[in-house]
Order: C-alpha cells, then structure tokens, then sequence
C-alpha cells in the first residue's frame, strides 16, 4: 500500500514504473548524484565520530611499515659481511634480527589491517543504513521516474562495489601509502642522492595518475549510468513479458536490451583499454627509477662514498616501492569505481527528509460496515509521462464517501495511471487531485490512500510482523480479524506456527493468492477511508479469482474505493462503473444503467457474454459471477 500521506505502515509497494499497457517513456530523471566535495564531505562527518579508532589504526601501520624498513639494511648488512671477507658468525645477528623484524612486522600488520578494517566496515554499514534509510522515503514519484533500475542497481552493485572497496582496497591503499612515504625516506637516511635518483621515476607516475584519474572517474560514472538503464531494461521487459508477447514486441524489447547491454560492454571494454594503457606507463617508471639507483649506486660505491652493502639497501629499497605503488595506483581503479559509487549512494542518502506531520489527535478504529467519511474529488487532469504525450487528458472524476467505483477500458485507456495520482503515486501535469473528510480520520484535507496493487511483496520474517507493518500495535486478535475479513485466518492458522510461522525469502512458501490475501489484511489493518486497488487479484489466475474478489470485496467494505478491474464481474457488483478510453472518460453509470446505454462497456460485457452459458449471465452484487478476464477477449 502507498498513500498521498504516510500512512499506518509500508504494506505493498506500487506496481512497474508503469503499467505495461500504458507509454513507458525513453527518458528518465535518474536519481541525484552527490558532487566529488560532497561525497568527500559525507565520509569526513562519518569518520569525525570514529577519530580514536582511526588515529589508532593509522598509527600501529606507520608501526608495522616502519619495522618492515629494517629488512633492507639488514641484508646490506649481510652484503657487507661477505664483501668484506668476514668470519661466517658475523652473519649471524643480522640473520636473528630479520626472523625478529618478520615476526614483529606480521603481529603489527595485522593488528593494523584488523583495525582498519574495522573501520571501514563501521563507516560502511553507517553509510548503508543512512542510505536505506533515505532509499525508503523517497518520494514513490521520483522513483518511478529514475526506473526501478536505477534504483536496484545503487542497492545492489554500487553498494557491492563501495563494500569490495572498504574490505579490500582501503587497507591495502593504506599500507602503501606508508610503505611509499616511509620507503622513500628511508633511502634519504642511506644518502640523499639516492632519494634523488628514485624521485626521477615521479613525473612519470604522477603524469600517469592524472592522467588516468582524469579519464576514469567520467568513465566510470557513465558506466554506472549505462549498468542502470541496463538493468531497468530488463526489469520492464521481464515484467511486462505477457503483454511483450500480446502484442508481438519481442523483437522490438530484444533490440532495447541489446541496445543498452551494448552500450554497458563498449564502456566496460574502454576501461579494460584505459587500464592497459596505464599498465604500460607504470612499467617505463619502474624502468627509470631503478635504473637511476642503480647508477647512483655504481657511482657513489666508485667513489667510495658508501659500501657496497649500503647501495644494495637502497636499490632493495627501491625494487621494493615497485608492489606499493603499483598497488596504489592500480587500486586507483578501484578507487575511482567505488568514488563513482559512493558518489550515487550519497546523492540518496543526503535527500531531504518528508516535512514532518503535523501533530493529530489519536487515531479511532472505525467500525466494520460503517462508511469512511472520505470523499475524492479529480478536477481537470491532464498527465503525460513525457512532454507531448498525455495519458490522461481533462478528466473529472468524483468518489462519494463510501462508493465503490469500478474503472475499466482497453489497454492502454489510462486506467492505472489515473488511479496512481488519486493515490498520490504521481502530481498531475495540470488539475488537482482533491480528498476532504472529517470525523475519526480528522478533519481537512490530506486523507490517507492505501495502494494495493498486483505487485505485492511479503517480507521475511513471521507472518504476524509482515501484518504489523500496517499497524505496528496490533494485536494478535485484531490480526486474525483482519485475516479473516480476508477470509485468510484458515490457512493461516493451518501453518506450522500459524501467526508465527517465517514468511518471505527463506521462510514459508505463500502462492499468489495468499500473497495478496496478506495484502488486503494489511489494507483492513490499515483502515484507511479511501483505497485503490489496481488490478489487486489479477495475479491469481482462475483458480483464486473468486476467493480473492471477496476478499477484495470485504477488505474495502464502507470504504470509499476505486477499483481498476482486471475482470468485467468485478465492475459488475460495483455502486458505478467509469469506463476509460484514449486516456478520457466516455461513460459512467451502473451496470445495468451501461448495458442500456449500447456504448464501450455494452460491446466489453457483450464480448464476455457472448462466449459464456446462461448460467453466467449477467451477474448481480448478490451473486458472484465468473471469474474470466477481459483480457481473455
């Protein structure tokens, strides 16, 4: 369920971006990405309350690091040993003290690693928490335009890629750093020439990491963009499948999938590309460095500035900054992924919050089979979901207090669109949606409006918390009363552990009928004064449809409600029937009142009609009909 207001509890979600039967638009209003000095921003207040642990962190590397610089001189001293023609016992206290300094350099560099990897994983799950967070306010409007896509992609790999990064890139880009740092001072403590001769190798890797840097971060935010619209061209072919194959589309979906899986490989490929590139040019800065070393070595050892001994220790030292700074800069590619990454997850996480509600007076339970005093009144709407191609055109609609009002029409009338804006999904182009009441539900405007659609989602954990997610107070009395308003309490109570049976990924397997029996309990939990159920037992098929359709039926009893019929029997039994074509109103009026009139409902019914036995004929809001769809015809 959703509402033009926050409502009692989250319930089912909405349905696709759009109905499959209506325009699905090329374009969308991708979700906010936060700039580079925002997302630097963003991890700068995470880590400011964690400062202990990071100084901690940081400190027992530089420890670790340092301790692991006395393996060089150690084994110049070794060299010195053996050029200078020494007794064989001179070797061995620097041989004692390397098996030390490994032993030491491992203790610390775990005990640093695990700290930093504590961290991370603290700011991780901070930063994944104020992101689902967000992710879960935002307004059910802006998500649809992003796409589904956009969406499940930053849950899924953008949040794999920052989490990759903090468990794997983080630590290892800190110990190089200060391997590099403290390397390169290491050989200016040997002699400052050398230092000198290694810093020749510098304009190189740095030439090599601006340049990098600059073609990667554009690259990779692009190729996360093109991952989305990848994504969300999958999720509207899958869904859509039955009205793909209706309609002969298949050829036309493959050649967006193809289009947009295409478009993510050409950007994968010119990454792989980008990355060999960068390869190479690391490759002739190791060239330089070391040869300039060892020069500087072979000179100053000529000139009896330093031993033999001292220059091995210092091109060791520099052979050794090869792993840490190709380290580093590789891990620049991650680095740039999980930044384009981050960036996405922060640009959700920093949206605003809802405007808090006002303060109201608590909430009254209303009777059963008393009438909601909530009235809908739709003036003037036009909508498009894209400029020039309105869905809806000049539509003016009232829901009396209580009414059952059926909405039907062909394929593609705006049947599902207009029931979102009632329901607060979309604002309208142009009109407005009006809802007044008084009495037990308050008084004013801003009445709340559950969604019930055929896309229902049942969420891990026992049957009882996924019913109190519409009313989190609850009890367990008032859950069986609401199951069995749904006539859902028998198979319920039939579970291994009834109420407390585990449903959801992992628990109890539910078929689609129960799924959306569960749905419309959660609607009578919720109790809102107005409900829409778009389609809400279309995922039944026959063999549930009559169960689900009194269910439906009670679930919205004395409640105002608009119904988008997925079955001709359904429109039926309702107070009036709104029929809907080319995105406009044509008929109103009751079921017998349209069968008179010999319009567009007259020929749908008559269509149905035709092909069924008198015994189906026609039916009346004392006797459930047949449960054939319209979509049959």
């Amino acid at each position: 369920m959703t509402g033009a207001e926050p409502g009692p509890g989250p319930g089912p979600g909405p349905g696709p971006v759009h109905s499959t039967d209506e325009q699905v638009p090329e374009t969308r209003e991708l979700l906010p990405t936060a700039t580079g000095a925002r997302t630097r921003a963003a991890v700068r207040e995470l880590v400011r309350p964690r400062r202990g642990l990071a100084l901690g962190s940081f400190a027992v590397m530089v420890a670790a690091t340092g301790v692991g610089l006395l393996v060089q001189p150690l084994l110049g001293r070794i060299v010195d040993v053996v050029a200078e023609g020494r007794p064989p016992g001179d070797v061995t206290t620097p041989v004692i003290l390397l098996v030390l300094v490994a032993l030491a350099q491992g203790g610390t560099t775990a005990l640093g690693l695990t700290l930093v990897s504590r961290l991370g994983e603290t700011l991780l799950a901070q930063l994944r928490e104020r992101f689902v967070e967000k992710a879960l306010r935002l307004p059910l409007e802006q998500v649809e335009k992003a796409g589904a896509g956009d969406l499940t992609a930053r849950v899924t790999r953008d949040v794999s890629v920052v989490a990759e990064a903090v468990r794997n890139a983080l630590p290892e880009l800190a110990r190089s750093l200060l391997a590099i740092v403290l390397t390169l001072g290491a050989m200016a403590a040997l002699d400052w020439r050398f230092l000198l001769a290694a810093l020749l190798a510098v304009p190189v890797q740095a030439h090599t990491a601006r340049w990098y840097v600059r073609h990667a971060v554009p690259l990779y935010a692009r190729q996360r963009i093109a991952t989305g619209a990848q994504q969300q061209q999958l999720l509207d072919s899958i869904a859509g499948a039955g009205t793909v194959r209706a309609f002969r589309l298949e050829e036309q979906h493959t050649t967006h999938v193809t289009r947009r899986s295409s478009a993510a490989v050409e950007l994968t490929l010119r990454g792989v590309k980008l990355v060999l590139r960068f390869y190479n040019r690391l490759h002739v800065a190791e060239y330089t460095g070391l040869a300039a070393v060892l020069v500087t070595g072979f000179l100053l050892v000529r000139a009896d500035s330093v031993s033999i001994g001292t220059a091995t220790a210092a091109a060791l030292y520099f052979h050794s900054l090869f792993a840490p700074i190709n380290s580093a800069l590789v891990l620049l590619d991650d680095a740039q992924s999980a930044t384009a990454a981050l960036a996405r997850l922060v640009g959700v996480a920093d949206q605003p919050d809802p405007e808090p509600e006002e303060t109201a007076k608590p909430r009254q339970r209303r009777e059963p089979g008393t009438a909601a005093d909530g009235t809908v009144t739709v003036t003037g709407i036009d909508h498009a979901y894209e400029p020039g191609r309105p869905v809806l055109r000049d539509v003016d609609l009232t829901l009396r207090a209580g009414e059952r009002v059926a909405l039907v029409g062909p394929s593609g009338a705006g049947k599902t669109t207009l029931a979102k804006l009632i329901a607060g999904v979309h604002a309208p182009t142009s009109g407005s949606v009006h809802l007044t009441g008084a009495g037990a539900y308050g008084d004013g405007e801003g009445l709340p409006v559950a969604l019930v659609t055929q896309e229902t989602h049942v969420f891990a954990g026992s049957l009882a918390e996924d019913l109190r997610l519409a009313r989190a107070d609850a009890g367990d009395e008032e859950l069986r009363t609401a199951l069995a308003t749904v006539e859902a309490l028998d198979w319920v109570e039939a579970l291994p552990e009834g109420l407390n049976t585990v449903v959801g990924e992992g628990g109890q397997r539910l078929t689609p009928a129960q799924v959306q029996q569960l749905a419309l309990a959660r609607l009578v939990l919720a109790d809102p004064p107005v409900a829409v159920l778009d389609e809400a037992t279309a995922e039944a098929g026959s063999t549930g449809a009559r169960l689900l359709e009194r269910a439906a039926d009670r679930a919205v009893d004395g409640r105002t409600a608009l119904v988008v019929a997925h079955r001709l029997t359904q429109a039926a039994t309702a107070d009036r029937i709104v029929v809907m074509d080319g995105g406009r109103i044509v008929e109103s009026g009751t079921h017998d009142e349209l069968c008179a009139a010999g319009g567009t409902y007259a020929s749908l019914w008559e269509a149905w009609s035709g092909t069924r036995s008198t015994a189906d004929q026609p039916p009346t809001k004392q006797h459930r009909p047949d449960t054939t769809t319209m979509k049959d015809h």
